[in-house]
């Protein structure tokens, strides 16, 4: 049996250093954490600009590892498509503060798609519901409308089109 240990971690991709929260965890584990944040920050740099779920599995007795990278937040995905770097300050979303952006119908289903493999949803339709129930949390509008109103034009199969499996 292998002594293994397994180190998450959010990062922005393709940046990790070796600052909290990767640093003080990869110390102690035997391997050369310089060789693990090049991994890192390798395997992660096609998803630029945006934070992803990693996880960093250490086998302690042959001091090798293996970099495994998550599909990145909703948010951060939809932030992406709207070419807003992370992380946005303003409180948008909340009761009376500004929209950060406008997705097109057609990006909400791009969206729908890259979070395919980490969803709950059945349907690609369901998973756009999702991406737009995010957008509202967020504050972005979709189509120029707010997110609800496009989610009851989906219910109603306004958009059956473009949701084709």
């Amino acid at each position: 049996m292998t002594n293994k240990m397994t180190i998450p971690a959010m990062v922005e991709a393709g940046k990790a250093s070796m600052g909290p929260p990767l640093g003080p965890a990869l110390g102690p584990s035997g391997v050369n954490p310089g060789q693990v944040i090049a991994a890192i920050n390798e395997k992660t740099k096609a998803f630029a600009g945006m934070t992803v779920p990693i996880k960093v599995v250490i086998d302690k007795d042959s001091k090798t590892f293996e970099i495994e990278v998550g599909t990145p937040p909703t948010s951060s995905l939809i932030k992406g498509e709207l070419g807003l770097k992370e992380p946005v300050k303003e409180e948008a979303g909340v009761k009376g503060k500004k929209t950060i952006g406008n997705l097109s119908f057609d990006q909400v289903v791009k969206v729908a798609r890259m979070k395919r493999d980490s969803t709950l949803a059945k349907t690609l339709k369901a998973g756009a519901m999702e991406v737009m129930g995010t957008c509202v949390s967020l504050g972005v509008t979709v189509e120029g409308k707010k997110p609800q109103e496009v989610q009851a034009e989906v219910k109603e199969g306004k958009w059956d089109k473009p949701l084709k499996e």
